[in-house]
C-alpha cells in the first residue's frame, strides 16, 4: 500500500526507518535488518518490532529519557521518536540534570579519562538528540581512530541524520542535495549544499515510500528515510546546529579525537 494512503508512521515505526541504515551495516542493534526494512515498507506495527527495537542499546536510553521526563509510558511514542531523531519540543524539557545523570551512568566508565571533557557538553546545552551523540559522544568510543582523517569524518557525517532536497529519482536511487558535514582543525561545520547519491529501495522495499523531485527528506547513512514537512526540516536543521555548537564550544571538542 502507498505510504501516503496508510497516513502517518507510528512511532515503532518511524524508529525503524532510522534504525535500519546502520543496522543493515552491523553496527547496532539485533541483526535483524530485512525484518526491519520488510515492516517499515509494509507499514506493520507490531509486538516482536517493539521487542527488537528495544536492543538498540545506543539510541532506546534516550528514548526513555526523554519518555520519562514528559511523563510519557511509552518510549517509542511518536513525539519521543520524532524528538531523539528529528527534534522536536520534548528536548527543551530535558533537564541538565537528568541529562547529565543520564550521561555519566550510561558512559563514565566506559569512556575513561576523556569523561571530563564530555562533561563539560553537559552545562553547555546537550539534549538527548542523534545528533549530539554522533558529535559529542561516539568519537570518544575510539572506534574512528583507524585510517585517515577524511574517513572519520565521512563516518561522523554518515552516522548523523542529515536533510536534503531530491533532485532526481530513478529507479531504486535518488540524487539529493545536501550540506556535508566539515572539520576545519578546530571545528565541525556544514559545507555548501551539494549532491549525493542515496537509495530509496532495494528488492522492491524502502523506507519512505515514493519520493519526488523537490521533496525534502532525511538521510541516515545511504539511505531516504523519510520526507519532512517544513516543521520537520526545521527542527532538524535547528537541533543539529545547536549540538554543532555544543560540541564545538568545548575546551577538547569531541571530533578532535578522531580528527585532530
Amino acid at each position: 500500500m502507498p505510504d501516503e494512503e496508510r497516513g502517518p508512521a507510528s512511532g515503532a515505526l518511524r524508529f525503524a526507518r532510522y534504525a535500519y541504515p546502520p543496522n543493515e551495516l552491523g553496527y547496532c542493534g539485533p541483526d535483524a535488518s530485512r525484518q526491519l526494512l520488510e515492516q517499515v515498507s509494509a507499514g506493520a506495527d507490531d509486538p516482536d518490532l517493539h521487542r527488537l527495537l528495544r536492543g538498540f542499546e545506543g539510541a532506546w536510553p534516550y528514548l526513555q529519557l526523554i519518555a520519562a521526563t514528559h511523563g510519557i509510558g511509552d518510549p517509542l511514542d511518536a513525539r519521543v521518536v520524532e524528538a531523539y531523531w528529528v527534534g522536536n519540543e520534548l528536548l527543551s524539557g530535558v533537564g541538565m540534570r537528568p541529562m547529565g545523570d543520564s550521561l555519566e551512568s550510561r558512559f563514565r566508565d566506559r569512556v575513561g579519562r576523556p569523561w571530563d571533557r564530555l562533561a563539560e557538553t553537559i552545562p553547555a546545552g546537550a539534549v538527548p538528540h542523534h545528533s549530539f551523540h554522533v558529535f559529542g559522544i561516539y568519537p570518544w568510543f575510539g572506534l574512528l581512530r583507524e585510517g585517515r582523517v577524511d574517513e572519520p569524518l565521512r563516518v561522523l557525517d554518515r552516522c548523523r541524520v542529515r536533510w536534503g532536497r531530491v533532485v532526481s529519482v530513478a529507479g531504486t536511487q535518488a540524487i539529493v542535495l545536501s550540506r556535508p558535514l566539515l572539520w576545519d582543525g578546530r571545528a565541525l561545520s556544514l559545507g555548501e549544499p551539494r549532491e549525493e547519491v542515496a537509495v530509496v529501495g532495494v528488492d522492491g522495499l524502502g523506507l519512505a515510500g515514493t519520493v519526488r523531485p523537490g521533496d525534502w527528506c532525511s538521510l541516515h547513512w545511504e539511505w531516504v528515510c523519510e520526507r519532512l514537512t517544513g516543521p520537520q526540516l526545521a527542527a532538524l536543521r535547528h537541533w543539529t546546529l545547536a549540538q554543532l555548537d555544543v560540541v564545538n564550544g568545548v575546551s577538547v571538542p569531541a571530533p578532535s579525537a578522531v580528527l585532530a
